[in-house]
């Protein structure tokens, strides 16, 4: 699993039907010591209603298709959780109600 945060959404008009309707989101691998973006981006199916701004974990590969929504569909990227808390050595990095 890769830490990342939603920065933007990808729209596309003309695609396979079996992608049809599945939302897509632009991710920015981030640090989670420094929350700071890495520069690397990624576009992934959202498979639990994330949104921008929001911390989440993605897995790619075959793993991405394992979700209920991307199960049987061409997917190399799906997010798989909307991240609440980071702590590393007793200290949180990252807390969502924040």
């Amino acid at each position: 699993m890769i830490l990342a945060k939603v920065v933007g959404t990808v729209v596309s008009s003309h695609k396979s039907q079996k992608i049809e309707g599945i939302k897509f989101l632009l991710l920015e691998k981030i640090d989670p010591v420094t929350m700071k973006g890495k520069g690397d981006f990624v576009v992934s199916m959202d498979s639990v209603g994330a949104g921008v701004g929001e911390i989440v974990f993605y897995v790619s590969g075959s793993s991405a298709r394992y979700t209920d929504v991307t199960e049987g569909k061409p997917s190399d990227s799906a997010i798989i959780a909307i991240v609440d808390n980071i702590e590393k050595d007793g200290v949180f990095t990252y807390q969502k109600t924040r």
